[in-house]
C-alpha cells in the first residue's frame, strides 16, 4: 500500500525504558534498609567504642602497674620480676639489653599489642606490653589479652546476629505497614477499574476516609466529572452537526437527481454531476461513521465488503485524469460479509484505494479479498525503511 500524504520528517523517537518499582515495594525496600542501616551503624558503633575503651583502660592499667613496678624495684633491687596469671613483670639492665626479647628491644616507652608465635606448639599469643626505659634499667609489663580477643570474637558475632535478626524484624514490619498503607490505594484503584465499565461513574470518595486517599478519589471525582461533561459536550455537538449536515446534503442528492435524469444535458455535465454525486456519497457515509463513533456505540450492519469495493473502484475510475493505472478487484473464493454498518466499511476501505490511487503514478491498484481480512496493494513508490 502507498504511503500516506508527505509532511516533514519526524525526528527519530528515543526509546526511553522507565524502571517503575511498585510504591508497596519502596515501602518494605525503605523499611530493610532503615532496619540494615541503623543496626549495621548501631553494631559498629557498639565494636568500636568498646576496642577503644578497652584499649584506654589496658593501656592506662599497665602503664600505672609498670611504674608500680619500677618503683618497687628502685625501693628492693632483690625483687627480679613479678609473676600473675595474666600479668608478667621484667626488669632488665642498660647493661644487659642483650637479654631482652627481641620483639621488646626496640619498642619505646608506652604501650604496645604484641603477637607472638610459640616455636614448639605453634600457637599464637597476643599481649599487651608497657615499656619503660629508664637510664639503668627498662621495665616491661605483659598483660594477656587472649581472654579479650575471644569475648570480642563473641561480641561480634552476636552484634551480626543482631543485625540479621532486626533486619530481617524491619522487614517484617515494613511488610506489614506497606500492607496496611496501600490497601486504600488499591481498593482505590480497584473502583476506578470498576467505574469505567458504565457510561456514569461511579462517586469514589464516599468510600475513603478523609486522609490523602480521600483527598485524592475526591480529585478523582471531580476530573471524571469535567471529563463526563466534556464527552457529553462533544457527543451533543457531533450529533448536532452531523444532523445539520445532512439536510444540506440531501439538498444536493435531490437536485443532482433532478438533473440527472434530464435527458438533454450533455456527457461533459453528465459527469461532472455523476462526480458530484459521488462525492455527496462519500460525505453523508463519512458523517454516518463520524456519528457512530461520537456515540461510542457499536455499529451493526450486514455489509457485502466487495460490493462496496466494487463501487470505490468504479468511483475511482471516474477520477483518474488519464492516468495508467487498472484498477483490480480480487474477490477471492467466497463473499466477505462483516457485522458493521455499510458507511463505516465505505470510510475506511475508501482512505486506502484513494491513498493507493493517490500515489501510483503508472501500473495497478488490486484490491484483493480473504475470508477476515482485505489486501489493497499498489505499484506505487511504497514506504521508505525510515
Amino acid at each position: 500500500m502507498s504511503p500516506p500524504e508527505r509532511t516533514s520528517p519526524a525526528r527519530p523517537r528515543r526509546k526511553r525504558i522507565t524502571y517503575r518499582r511498585r510504591l508497596r515495594s519502596r515501602i518494605i525496600l525503605s523499611f530493610f534498609l532503615l532496619g540494615l542501616g541503623l543496626t549495621s551503624l548501631i553494631a559498629a558503633s557498639t565494636v568500636y567504642l568498646r576496642n577503644r575503651v578497652e584499649n584506654q583502660v589496658i593501656a592506662a592499667a599497665l602503664t600505672k602497674n609498670n611504674d608500680a613496678f619500677a618503683d618497687g624495684f628502685y625501693r628492693d633491687p632483690n625483687t627480679f620480676g613479678i609473676q600473675f596469671e595474666k600479668i608478667q613483670g621484667r626488669q632488665f639492665s642498660t647493661r644487659k639489653t642483650d637479654r631482652v626479647p627481641e620483639a621488646w628491644r626496640d619498642l619505646p616507652n608506652g604501650v604496645h599489642e604484641i603477637a607472638e608465635t610459640d616455636p614448639q606448639t605453634g600457637a599464637q599469643r597476643v599481649y599487651k606490653l608497657a615499656v619503660r626505659k629508664d637510664a639503668e634499667y627498662w621495665f616491661f609489663l605483659a598483660y594477656d589479652i587472649a581472654e579479650e580477643r575471644e569475648s570480642k570474637a563473641r561480641l561480634n558475632r552476636a552484634l551480626m546476629l543482631s543485625v540479621f535478626v532486626f533486619t530481617l524484624l524491619s522487614l517484617l514490619v515494613g511488610w506489614w505497614a506497606a500492607a496496611r498503607v496501600m490497601s486504600p490505594v488499591t481498593e482505590l484503584a480497584q473502583r476506578l477499574r470498576r467505574s469505567g465499565r458504565s457510561a456514569e461513574p461511579e462517586a469514589l470518595a464516599t468510600h475513603f476516609a478523609e486522609d490523602e486517599v480521600g483527598e485524592l478519589a475526591k480529585a478523582l471525582d471531580d476530573y471524571s466529572a469535567r471529563l463526563t461533561e466534556v464527552v457529553k459536550r462533544d457527543r451533543e455537538f457531533n450529533a448536532d452537526v452531523s444532523h445539520e449536515l445532512r439536510t444540506p446534503l440531501a439538498v444536493i442528492r435531490g437536485a443532482v437527481e433532478l438533473m440527472l435524469n434530464k435527458p438533454d444535458i450533455d456527457d461533459k455535465t453528465r459527469s461532472r454531476l455523476q462526480r458530484v454525486q459521488r462525492a455527496e456519497q462519500q460525505c453523508t457515509d463519512l458523517i454516518s461513521a463520524l456519528l457512530l463513533l461520537s456515540r461510542n456505540e457499536r455499529g451493526h450492519g450486514n455489509t457485502d465488503v466487495g460490493k462496496v469495493a466494487e463501487q470505490l473502484l468504479d468511483a475511482h475510475r471516474g477520477q483518474l485524469g488519464g492516468k495508467p493505472i487498472e484498477l483490480v478487484l480480487d474477490r477471492g473464493p467466497s463473499a466477505l460479509v462483516v457485522d458493521a454498518p455499510e458507511s463505516a466499511v465505505v470510510v475506511a476501505l475508501n482512505n486506502l484505494i484513494g491513498n493507493a490511487v493517490k500515489y501510483t503514478q503508472a501500473g495497478s491498484v488490486t484490491v484483493r479479498l480473504h475470508d477476515r481480512t482485505v489486501d489493497v496493494i499498489d505499484t506505487g513508490p511504497g514506504l521508505s525503511a525510515e
